[in-house]
């Protein structure tokens, strides 16, 4: 089942933030921005530091399009705490920018639907709009690191159409040509690039 076009299960959770002080967060508190749901299976694992890390050089490009980013696991924030204090060079993750939120009770995994045989979550990226609409999810099994490039590519498409009313065809980028949701506009588009 997908949460695309539903709203995203609000949450109230402790977490890592940025400046390293635990504190509470609440999903809907972030309405008017948008927000990357981040999910992943465990700290001090394998894939997930790369994730971690790409997500964190690339968050000043999420924030330039009013877009939060937050990571989420089933490990206690002392966890992610610990695994923030660690060096990258010692398979840490370093001193990131964005917050840890703790899914201790694996509620927030379950109701995002990733929660893998009871016990972590599947690598689950959610991208909501600022009314709180979930308009994008991608779910890789726990071998498949995600691409922030892609990530960031859905956001620009979405906030284009948000804009300009036109839809953004596959591996459409900025500055690109979109085209009109209509047999018209597809017929004009694919006329000028169906042979590309």
């Amino acid at each position: 089942m997908t949460l695309v076009t539903k709203e995203a299960p609000d949450f109230t959770a402790e977490a890592v933030m940025p400046d390293n002080s635990f504190s509470k967060i609440t999903l809907s508190s972030y309405r008017g921005r948008y927000v990357i749901l981040l999910f992943y299976p465990l700290d001090f694992t394998f894939v997930c530091p790369t994730e971690i890390l790409a997500f964190d050089k690339k968050l000043e490009e999420f924030k330039k399009r009013n877009c939060e980013v937050l990571g989420i696991s089933v490990d206690s924030v002392y966890t992610h705490f610990a695994w923030k204090m660690t060096p990258v060079e010692k398979g840490g993750i370093g001193n990131i920018q964005y917050p840890l939120v703790s899914d201790l009770s694996k509620n927030i995994s379950r109701s995002y639907g990733i929660l893998f045989d009871e016990s972590v979550s599947l690598r689950g990226l959610f991208l909501i709009d600022k009314e709180g609409i979930v308009r994008h999810e991608l779910i890789n099994d726990l071998p498949l690191g995600r691409s922030v490039d892609e990530a960031l590519r859905v956001l620009d498409a979405l906030q284009f159409f948000e804009t300009h009313g036109e839809v953004c065809p596959a591996n459409w980028r900025p500055g690109e040509e979109a085209m009109k949701p209509t047999p018209e506009g597809v017929a004009e588009y694919l006329a000028k690039h169906g042979k590309d």
